[in-house]
């Protein structure tokens, strides 16, 4: 529903405090002029930009959490824990010394309904749960849109770049018939010796190198404290897909990875995509909305400094993975490998970033809800 239809169902004493928020003169008492005066306020758009604009970095975060969600409604407690999620840990750290107040997540929630942009259900189902104007929804986005348009730097195409189009949907399948040809020995953890990882990697389109001893790997994937990234987010596809079997201290091809191999091709891009954000959630639990954010804000070449500076303030640290290692190697080179974006040099500008076509298309066509992740059995930090 739109806000106007939202503003209907309302009872006059929500109405009455949005039309204070926005300091609308009219008559406390008639519900239609209550309406109308709040519809004309927010319908300005000079008022609207303004007011999302004064949100603090904490509300826009929370906002952001709704926005690429295409839930109708939340619960009470879904909003809580989302607000609480915007708090950073260094954030809370840094603020320490000064005593400051923390705001608790039902006063950023009441600030919500009260700016008009967060409704109770109108129904008898609903009536307990929150629902934000489908209208405001595309405004809200069309403001934050311009806003970070202002901070990034756009450049010409660059004379080279960097597509991995379909290259990680082939080494799937390159990995099941390295699988089956070979006689892969497994360590007391289950790892790949690291002889046999070399021979794989060499078989694979993208170059890797094997993870070195002592770099602290946790929270990316089941196997990705003994793999290199792309490898382990290729071999996790595969093991959660039921096509290899780590069994008796060797890793075979099942019966269903047989089956894969034989039906041939690439394995589909929007499948990985789907897994990804399912596996990397665990750790960046507002990856659907960043990946949002990238796809927009890289319609054109950007470089990636700009578009680091403008999306970082969304991005929680994960342990010892601070924002800027986990906005370029988790979410920006993973991107890379699945094919949504494409990589290049600019000679003045440096590094430059734009998303794909096939990237744009898998992002609009993909949703994974809020809560929709793959549950890892590791749950403590480790080094290699």
């Amino acid at each position: 529903m739109n806000l106007a239809d939202m503003l209907s169902y309302a009872d006059i004493t929500q109405l009455t405090r949005i039309a204070k928020r926005y300091g609308c003169v009219c008559n406390e008492n008639s519900k239609h002029e209550l309406i109308q005066s709040i519809l004309t306020v927010l319908g300005r758009k000079d008022v609207f930009e303004q007011h999302v604009m004064e949100m603090t970095l904490e509300e826009l975060r929370f906002l952001n959490s709704i926005l690429f969600d295409k839930r109708s409604s939340f619960s009470l407690e879904e909003l809580v824990a989302r607000v609480q999620q915007t708090k950073f840990e260094t954030e809370r750290n840094e603020e320490a010394p000064l005593l400051q107040k923390e705001t608790h997540p039902r006063d950023t929630i009441s600030k919500f309904k009260h700016s008009g942009w967060l409704f109770n259900g109108c129904s008898q189902q609903t009536k307990y749960l929150f629902q934000v104007p489908t209208d405001l929804k595309r405004r809200f986005k069309d403001v934050l849109q311009q806003s970070f348009a202002t901070r990034l730097t756009v450049t010409a195409e660059p004379q080279a770049y960097r597509d991995e189009d379909g290259r990680m949907g082939d080494d799937i399948v390159q990995l099941l018939t390295f699988v089956r040809n070979e006689n892969i020995q497994l360590n007391a953890e289950g790892v790949m010796y690291k002889k046999m990882q070399q021979q794989l990697l060499e078989t694979f389109a993208i170059h890797e190198s094997t993870v070195p001893k002592g770099e602290w790997r946790f929270g990316y994937g089941r196997r990705f404290h003994d793999y290199p990234n792309r490898l382990s987010l290729i071999y996790d596809y595969a093991f959660f897909q039921g096509w290899l079997e780590e069994w008796d201290g060797r890793l075979r091809c099942s019966q269903s990875g047989e089956e894969r191999l034989a039906q041939a091709g690439t394995e589909p891009s929007a499948s990985l995509y789907r897994f990804w954000l399912k596996l990397y959630k665990n750790a960046i639990p507002n990856l659907l909305s960043l990946v949002h954010w990238i796809q927009l804000c890289t319609m054109r070449w950007t470089t990636i400094e700009s578009l680091e500076a403008t999306l970082l303030p969304y991005v929680r640290p994960f342990y010892y993975d601070t924002p800027t290692a986990i906005f370029r190697q988790r979410i920006i080179m993973m991107m890379l490998h699945l094919g949504l974006i494409r990589l290049g040099e600019d000679v003045v500008q440096g590094q430059v970033v734009q998303i794909t076509k096939k990237g744009q298309h898998i992002i609009d066509g993909v949703y994974i809800a809020y809560e929709d992740k793959i549950q890892l059995s590791v749950d403590k930090p480790r080094a290699r």
